[in-house]
């Protein structure tokens, strides 16, 4: 698939995606059904769900088996992302990468706080937008992405085949 239809389709992802309800409850829920999914798959990744903010209230959190203390900081570059432009870091990624472009050079956002790499999912309600990040590190970017999204498929009652990337 090119680097245009995974933007595309990412899009399509994010709207698709949009709760009517997000609480602590169902971060557990999701951290959970993730780190099972992840361990059932012999996945070892960090899992973070956080709320923004400039403290970024922590949710849910996991390392699993065979992440290292880099992880951590990649979840937390990631979300930064997904929390600022309410958008997957996974699409901000895919658009600096089309536009030959970083978040440096077009935003002035030091890459030290900023990842555009797959893995943040922001977690959208319904009639009050983002409220949240679901970020999982360790995997290539898009399988990083795509697991973020299995879970929100899961929580959200949508078949996670009629909306992954191709």
């Amino acid at each position: 698939m090119s680097v245009a239809e995974d933007i595309t389709r990412i899009a399509e992802q994010e709207k698709a995606l949009v709760l009517k309800r997000f609480d602590e409850s169902d971060a557990w829920r999701l951290g959970s059904w993730l780190h099972t999914a992840a361990e059932e798959r012999g996945h070892g990744i960090v899992i973070d769900i956080r709320r923004p903010g400039p403290h970024a209230h922590q949710l849910f959190y996991a390392a699993m088996a065979g992440t290292t203390p880099d992880n951590p900081e990649w979840v937390r570059r990631k979300s930064n992302v997904a929390l600022r432009f309410h958008r997957s870091s996974y699409a901000i990624g895919l658009e600096m990468q089309e536009k030959k472009s970083n978040l440096t050079e077009r935003y002035g956002l030091p890459l030290i706080d900023y990842a555009t790499h797959g893995g943040s999912v922001p977690v959208r309600i319904e009639g009050a937008g983002v409220v949240a990040a679901v970020t999982v590190s360790g995997l290539p970017m898009r399988e990083d992405h795509e697991l973020a999204i299995e879970g929100l498929c899961e929580l959200a009652g949508i078949d996670f085949a009629s909306v992954k990337l191709a």
